[in-house]
């Protein structure tokens, strides 16, 4: 499928060969949360995943990507991740580090290639959306072939709801 617009997330996809959709939405610079994104594009929070920018305390920075309507568990995200401790990075920072900005950070074609920690939640669905990279566009494509194109680690990151 041909595109206007092209991310570096979505080259990477297509440099892989990996089938997705590119869907935009308004952006609203009121709402950047992954609930309103959803909405937006028509799915359920819980499959609308959104890239967090994480720095463990052994092994730096990294992504977690989680259900827009989770809360990222930071302690099950350190221990996946072989660290003591994680904290979210700084917004000040996320910029300079990925490349990306708020409402708009990928875990695919950052500035660097950081581990990625996916949320074992995404296995219920036959596909999620992750940040296209830039707001107002959401890549869609199957959890499996997102977690060979990040390299993610699949675990459970989220607290119970």
């Amino acid at each position: 499928m041909k595109h206007n617009k092209k991310t570096n997330a979505a080259r990477k996809l297509d440099e892989l060969k990996i089938e997705y959709r590119l869907v935009e939405y308004p952006v609203d610079e009121e709402h950047l949360d992954a609930v309103h994104v959803a909405q937006e594009v028509g799915m359920p929070a819980a499959q609308v995943f959104k890239t967090l920018c994480v720095r463990g305390d052994k092994n730096g920075v990294m992504f977690a990507v989680i259900p827009g309507d989770g809360e990222l568990d930071l302690k099950a995200l350190a221990k996946a991740s072989g660290n003591k401790r994680a904290e979210l990075v700084h917004l000040k920072e996320v910029l300079p580090l990925t490349g990306y900005i708020r409402g708009g950070c990928s875990p695919l074609g950052a500035k660097k290639n950081y581990p990625v920690y996916l949320d074992a939640s995404c296995e219920q669905w036959p596909e999620i959306a992750i940040s296209a990279g830039q707001r107002g566009m959401q890549i869609i494509a199957a959890p499996a072939d997102l977690q060979r194109a990040t390299n993610a680690v699949v675990t459970p990151l989220i607290f119970a709801q």
